[in-house]
């Protein structure tokens, strides 16, 4: 491998969001002419790495569980040695919890969410683009000091194309102080085989859904559909029906159908729903914001227009309809 000046990192505990991540830094990495590395902990994947763009993976040795504090030390120590140009971490739960831990560490700046990177001008200055005010404007900014660290959600960038290549492998033994925070018992909630980031069709439900139990029916129209399940944020964090929620504050999801149930539409909601191809809402109000991005709209009463869909794919389906309503699990966080 050449001996390129300057080094592009790569970090996310999500495999899938670092081949994401590697396939943006990539593009940087050949026009900024420099390396671009993954790091990962001892045991983590390496091999595919390479195959999905790094030249090089710096391997930690020693950190065990991830624990935000220790991480963030860990890798601050080689970043003051290496001296990177760019950080670039997944915007997942732990890439949140890093990112701000590891900038303060570095006396740096964070750019958190960020969905477009690129070099602008002569001097080709490090621009980043992020939604704000709940994903009601866009916001460009730029670094003034390095290493540049970015947070970036997953399902942001397209994963590229694997292709077999060799890389070098660096292992680093670092030695961190021991962390302020405990982890007595984790607990492995159940979930399906499908993030919701992963989902081509989701449907989702908000207030109009009038109980928990209700949800079954759009659990009937997600099989149909081989979906996902999905909510807005107050049946989650009001209702307290479900752990998890889509929305700026959530998951965000780009699938190839989001239909929203019973959801009025608030910038919130919608941040998270953004890059979806096509949105079709059902509503009884007529007037909920929801309407105004949706490709396909419906007003009328959930309980009646989700049924009617339900028993039309079924008679679009006919004898078909076992091969909708067997297939793998849904997620069950919903």
């Amino acid at each position: 491998m050449k001996n390129l000046k300057g080094e592009i990192w790569v970090y996310s505990e999500e495999k899938e969001t670092t081949y994401e991540l590697l396939g943006e830094g990539r593009k940087l990495a050949r026009e900024m002419n420099v390396t671009l590395s993954a790091i990962t902990v001892e045991g983590g994947e390496t091999e595919r790495h390479f195959g999905f763009g790094a030249d090089k993976v710096y391997i930690l040795k020693g950190l065990g569980e991830f624990e935000a504090e220790t991480y963030a030390e860990a890798i601050s120590i080689i970043a003051k040695e290496r001296e990177p140009e760019i950080i670039l971490i997944g915007s997942t739960k732990r890439g949140k919890e890093l990112a701000p831990r590891l900038a303060a560490k570095l006396e740096t700046g964070c750019a958190t969410d960020c969905v477009k990177i690129y070099l602008e001008g002569e001097k080709k200055e490090l621009i980043v683009e992020r939604w704000i005010y709940g994903g009601n404007a866009l916001a460009k900014e730029k670094f003034t000091k390095k290493p540049s660290i970015i947070t970036i959600p997953p399902k942001t960038f397209e994963k590229p194309i694997y292709k077999e290549r060799k890389g070098e492998k660096v292992e680093v033994a670092v030695r961190v102080s021991e962390p302020r925070v405990k982890v007595i018992e984790t607990k492995k909630r159940e979930v399906g085989e499908e993030r919701l980031e992963d989902a081509s069709v989701i449907i989702s439900g908000g207030a109009g859904v009038k109980r928990k139990e209700d949800f079954k029916i759009l659990r009937e129209l997600a099989n149909m559909l081989r979906g996902q399940i999905g909510c807005s944020r107050p049946i989650a964090v009001d209702y307290k029906w479900f752990p998890e929620w889509i929305g700026l504050s959530g998951h965000k999801v780009k699938p190839n159908v989001y239909i929203a149930c019973g959801i009025s539409g608030k910038i919130q909601h919608i941040a998270g729903i953004r890059g979806s191809k096509i949105i079709v809402a059902i509503n009884k109000d007529p007037e909920a914001e929801i309407f105004k991005v949706a490709d396909y709209g419906i007003v009328g009463d959930l309980y009646e227009v989700v049924p009617a869909l339900i028993n039309a794919l079924k008679r679009r389906f006919r004898g078909k309809t076992r091969k909708f309503t067997e297939n793998k699990p849904l997620n069950k966080t919903f």
